[in-house]
């Protein structure tokens, strides 16, 4: 399973197993060793580290590579939730009056830069409530 699971890695990165080994400092055929015997805990996680999945998917105890996602990290709904909200809040900028900066109309560009600002103001402001109002027995 380790073995698949590193090759697997590997392949999505477009890297040659071999190369991976070289780049984490292991000998070229260490993965290989893998099929036969078990690497030391640090290995494991120096190849976790470097892959950004946990020792547990590495070993085939989770499906789930994206385990080291912190309690905080945004979901797919907390997704779906700021694109809507972010489309209220143009849309009303768009109906109420014409954007205006300094007095002046603003064109596409400065269109574009104020709603990139407001998205990355709603991310921010929904991962700040996650870690401030998540229930401690519910943090990992």
């Amino acid at each position: 399973m380790l073995f698949n699971r590193v090759k697997e890695l590997s392949e999505k990165r477009g890297e040659n197993m071999k190369v991976v080994a070289q780049k984490l400092g292991f000998s070229e055929n260490a993965f290989y060793k893998w099929k036969t015997q078990s690497p030391k805990s640090e290995t494991l996680e120096k190849v976790a580290d470097y892959f950004n999945v946990s020792v547990d998917y590495l070993l085939g105890r989770t499906d789930d590579p994206d385990t080291l996602k912190p309690y905080y990290a945004l979901t797919e709904k907390d997704e779906r939730d700021i694109a809507l909200q972010l489309e209220t809040m143009m849309s009303n900028l768009k109906s109420e009056a014409q954007y205006n900066f300094m007095g002046e109309p603003m064109d596409d560009e400065d269109r574009e830069l104020l709603r990139i600002s407001l998205e990355n103001t709603i991310r921010m402001s929904k991962e700040m409530a996650k870690k401030k109002f998540t229930p401690k027995k519910y943090r990992k």
